[in-house]
């Protein structure tokens, strides 16, 4: 063997070649959060005041914003498998029929709680916290860095902005799911739109794992593999496409077959346990009933508004489409818009099921990027005052799952 081939032994200095790779990648990461940092910082402000208004009225009426944050709806089903694993199952006792399984929840998230409560002298809510406050901040980075490869820093930036101030942004702030999923699909898309395959069909892996919406970034990855098969003989020779394009569903799948096999329903069982929670695809029939019924009765407020979030994000993503923006990018809001507004039951859920769905905020961060200074002022202060409010009002006020 030559001395050029020739295998390092243990305490053995890297070769130089070997420390200039490893240097040059660090600068670009390095860079890359230098340009990302005013949109991180916006965003940490925007997430910051939106939770301390609520922390403040929470107090006022004798709650703790802790609670609330961590232990809230399906945070205490997360908290519950992190503590203790799969296994419960409980009967409604409102809705005769609907059986609560925690089969229906995937288990990346609960996963990285309980790994944090072991590694960290905090309690499983704490740790929940701490994963999504974490999950969040790589995701608002993900989300700059796919506006700005699309449209520029200005654009990225705003884009992030917005996703920081939608109506429902408070569960970003929450023990839930949403912002690990986005976390993993903005970087998924970043790495199918910049030519990487086998890394986004990695991270497309990882969210799969994450919420059963998450098969939106498995389709985004895998179609976008195939049309780059399809279009270019280059990409039929690459087995980094065709890996990538493997890897994609197989989070998602493995813990659907898995559950399926655990509930005892065959390979469609985790079908049948969101069937039980009352939950299925049924074409926005749904969906549609209850929007007439909050026209013709009244209702909670938070029912009006998620009739507003569906029309802005049916409208959004005809606006995207028109956009025309790379294949994965587009399939991915496509197919979360299709699952929010087919699915049933849960309609104040809608918007929170939306919440991954960021690119459907390009168009108006690209409008924004070219409207006047004043203009872009006042509505990030309407949407900042709508945001910190509705959340509010949903954590604090509101008494529907959310």
């Amino acid at each position: 063997m030559s001395a050029d081939t020739a295998v390092p032994v243990r305490g053995q200095q890297p070769r130089p070649a070997a420390r200039d790779s490893r240097t040059r990648l660090l600068e670009r990461v390095r860079a890359a959060l230098r340009r990302a940092a005013p949109a991180l910082a916006l965003y940490t402000a925007a997430r910051l005041t939106g939770m301390s208004v609520m922390a403040g009225w929470a107090w006022w009426t004798g709650r703790h914003p802790r609670g609330l944050l961590g232990h809230s709806w399906d945070g205490i089903w997360y908290a519950g498998i992190a503590r203790n694993g799969y296994g419960l199952s409980v009967p409604s006792s409102h809705s005769p029929g609907v059986v609560f399984n925690d089969l229906a929840f995937f288990p990346l998230f609960p996963g990285l709680v309980r790994l944090v409560a072991d590694l960290l002298p905090v309690g499983v809510v704490s740790a929940g916290l701490i994963v999504a406050w974490a999950a969040a901040g790589f995701a608002a980075w993900g989300i700059y860095a796919v506006g700005e490869r699309l449209h520029g820093q200005r654009v990225g930036t705003l884009l992030v902005l917005l996703w920081g101030l939608l109506p429902h942004a408070i569960v970003q702030s929450m023990a839930y799911t949403e912002t690990l999923m986005t976390a993993f699909a903005a970087w998924a898309l970043f790495a199918a739109i910049t030519d990487r395959p086998l890394w986004a069909g990695a991270l497309a892996l990882l969210a799969g794992l994450s919420r059963p919406n998450a098969i939106a970034v498995a389709a985004a990855v895998a179609l976008a593999a195939v049309l780059a098969v399809c279009r270019d003989p280059r990409a039929r020779a690459d087995w980094r496409v065709w890996a990538g394009a493997g890897l994609a569903p197989l989070g998602w799948c493995g813990y659907v077959a898995w559950a399926g096999a655990r509930f005892g329903g065959g390979p469609f069982g985790y079908f049948e346990v969101q069937r039980l929670w009352g939950s299925r695809f049924d074409f926005g029939a749904d969906a549609w009933r209850f929007t007439r019924h909050l026209f013709v009765a009244r209702d909670y407020m938070a029912y009006y508004v998620t009739v507003a979030v569906l029309a802005v994000a049916l409208i959004a993503l005809v606006l995207l489409a028109l956009d025309r923006p790379p294949t994965a990018v587009l399939v991915y809001a496509l197919v979360l818009v299709v699952i929010a507004v087919g699915g049933s039951s849960y309609f104040a859920s809608k918007p929170r099921f939306l919440l991954p769905a960021f690119p459907l905020l390009l168009p108006a961060a690209v409008a924004m990027a070219r409207a006047r200074p004043r203009t872009v002022v006042v509505t990030v202060g309407a949407l900042a005052g709508l945001s910190f409010f509705y959340g509010t009002y949903l954590l604090t006020v509101a008494r529907i799952p959310m």
